[in-house]
Order: C-alpha cells, then sequence, then structure tokens
C-alpha cells in the first residue's frame, strides 16, 4: 500500500517493488486534471487567474500596486539575509512550521541575491502571484511568490524547466529530510501547494518515518517513465531499518504534480549469519 499526496485521488494501485508495472502507472496518471481547468503541462503562471479588472476588487487579493510592494519587501529581506525580517514576512500557515534559526539556516544554502526585476502580477480570490526574476550569484532565475490578503509570504515556487526531473525529485526529498517543509513544497506545482501545507508535508513525512526509521540518504534517482506531459521518478530511499522507494510525479516543467509514499514499506531484510 502507498499513500498519496494527490488531493482527491485515491491511492494508487499496487506496484511492484522491481518497478515492472511503472510504465503503465505513468500513462494512467498522464491525463489525469490537477485542478479545476488546469492541466499537467500548465506552468506554473498559467495555474493562477489572471487579475481582475478594477472595479472588480471586492473580496478579492491585492491590488497591482500592494502585490508589488510586498514582493519588494520580501526580496529585499532575501537580499539582506535577514533572518528575523524574513520570518515576519511569512503567513501564519509558515510560521508556524519555520523559525528565525530555520530561515537563516536555509539562507546559509542559498545563492546571493544580487538584484530583481517583477515581470508581472496574477490576482485571485485569496492569494495574489508575484513573477519576478531574480539575478543571484548562481545565475537568473524566475521565482512565482504567492501573497495571502495581507502582502505575506503563502508559498512559492522557481522555474525549473530547464533542470534535470531527477535532480528535482532528490532535492524534494533532501529537503523534507532535513526538516526544511517550506523548501519542500516550493517544489510543488501551485495548484498542489493550494492543497498540500507545510504542515501536511512534515504530518506525512513523520508519519512515514514512523514505519521506515529516520532518514539516511538518497541511494539513487530512477527516471521510470515519461507520458505526454508527466514523468514518473522513483527515488530509492535509504532510512534506519528499510530502504523503499518514494514516487514522485512531475509534469513537463519539472514540477511536482504527485508524490507517493509507501504506507507498508519494504520489510527490513535479515542480518547475515556470522561467519564460522
Amino acid at each position: 500500500m502507498r499513500s498519496s499526496l494527490r488531493p482527491g485521488q485515491t491511492d494508487w494501485p499496487p506496484v511492484q517493488r522491481a518497478g515492472l508495472r511503472v510504465l503503465a502507472l505513468a500513462l494512467a496518471l498522464g491525463g489525469a486534471a490537477l485542478w479545476p481547468g488546469v492541466q499537467a503541462g500548465q506552468g506554473a503562471a498559467a495555474a493562477v487567474p489572471a487579475a481582475a479588472s478594477p472595479g472588480a476588487r471586492e473580496g478579492a487579493g491585492l491590488s497591482v500596486a500592494e502585490a508589488r510592494a510586498a514582493a519588494e519587501r520580501i526580496l529585499k529581506a532575501v537580499q539582506t539575509r535577514d533572518p528575523n525580517l524574513r520570518f515576519a514576512q511569512f503567513s501564519p500557515e509558515l510560521q508556524a512550521i519555520s523559525s528565525p534559526a530555520m530561515v537563516a539556516d536555509t539562507m546559509r544554502t542559498q545563492p546571493k541575491l544580487l538584484g530583481w526585476t517583477l515581470l508581472s502580477v496574477r490576482g485571485g480570490l485569496a492569494s495574489t502571484t508575484v513573477e519576478a526574476s531574480l539575478r543571484t550569484s548562481d545565475g537568473v532565475r524566475d521565482l512565482f511568490m504567492v501573497l495571502d490578503r495581507e502582502g505575506r509570504l503563502s508559498g512559492y515556487h522557481f522555474d525549473l524547466t530547464d533542470a534535470k526531473a531527477s535532480r528535482v525529485a532528490a532535492d524534494f526529498v533532501r529537503e523534507l529530510s532535513r526538516g526544511h517543509f517550506i523548501s519542500a513544497r516550493s517544489y510543488l506545482a501551485l495548484p498542489l501547494q493550494e492543497e498540500l501545507t507545510p504542515a501536511t508535508l512534515q504530518a506525512k513525512w513523520q508519519q512515514l518515518q514512523r514505519s521506515t526509521g529516520n532518514f539516511v540518504k538518497v541511494v539513487r534517482v530512477i527516471e521510470a517513465s515519461r507520458s505526454e506531459d508527466s514523468q514518473l521518478v522513483l527515488v530509492n530511499t535509504e532510512f534506519n531499518r528499510v530502504t523503499d522507494n518514494l514516487f514522485v510525479i512531475l509534469n513537463t516543467n519539472n514540477e511536482i504534480i504527485g508524490v507517493d509514499f509507501p504506507k507498508d514499506p519494504n520489510p527490513p531484510q535479515p542480518a547475515a549469519n556470522p561467519a564460522r
């Protein structure tokens, strides 16, 4: 049995551990709608409705000016590497799963932010998404920031279209293993982030480790199969008690649209008989 992190989806059918039925599984998932009106191949920007016209903002999120100002404040905190200010800009949901010390730890692993350009603002009923092009010490990266009605950061996603799917899946699992659930969530497509909070990811990961033991390392990553609009990656992961596969499904933009944890992990293998 496996535990799926795809909201509204039932558990996948049993899959042989050797992966012989992986291709059929991926093809079966290929045409599934991920969000009302959104298909797997669409990018993060397409997942958010276009900004409402003037005069239609009653009950909506931020205005364009408010969203741009909030995004500028958030990026300035990243540039100055101020963990306390960065934490203060988190939504309550993100603050509940983080701390200034955790933010500081994450910042130490990130490239320096040298500058940025705000590209677009897309408004929704409860959130607003701002797209920005970041100039970092590692090059240019496109970022989507999701802001709540108070202008606080409630989620984000980097454009990883040009990355290897295996690298994205492995980095996602490693962020989970470090307890960086906000960073791990950033690998999810924005529609999936709407359903899966960092607290949900934390609960699922902790539930998994109650059966498997603590995370040890990623053993290997296999790009198992690909359909027209999705790809299945197996992350073979060693825990204290067992080694098992975590299934990660990505769309054509390398956004994670589904994660599947084993409910009944492989049983521990018996120890070898001592030499006589």
